[in-house]
């Protein structure tokens, strides 16, 4: 039987329903996606689409660094936008974390994201 291992950073905002923040199964870390709660007081940064997309950055590296991991480990992402029109910022700030090797992705537009969030990322990373 595959061990599961729940991972849980107080860095990073806690779930605001039936999740973890990431569960490790073998090698593999599969983050839940982040909206840009902030970790401290658990309530959501509703600003800009930067302000947004760096929070969620910010959420995600705490998650990984729980399991001793980070970006250069991530393999698979995806970005949720609620405007598509939003895709080059987001590009952009979610470049900044991914110089060498970024890992596949894909960008979706959905019709709505809790909280009235502007982003949402998940990721999968590899020990």
């Amino acid at each position: 039987m595959m061990e599961k291992i729940i991972i849980e950073s107080q860095n990073a905002p806690a779930p605001i329903g039936p999740y973890n923040q990431a569960v490790l199964s073998g090698n593999t870390l599969y983050l839940s996606g982040q909206i840009a709660i902030n970790p401290t007081n658990q309530e959501f940064e509703g600003g800009s689409i930067e302000e947004q997309a760096k929070r969620v950055m910010s959420n995600l590296k705490a998650v990984l660094k729980e399991a001793d991991l980070g970006f250069e480990n991530v393999v698979k992402s995806t970005i949720y936008v609620s405007d598509l029109n939003d895709f080059s910022t987001v590009n952009d700030i979610y470049g900044d974390y991914f110089i060498l090797n970024p890992p596949a992705r894909e960008t979706v537009q959905v019709a709505a994201l809790p909280k009235g969030a502007k982003v949402e990322i998940s990721m999968i990373a590899v020990k």
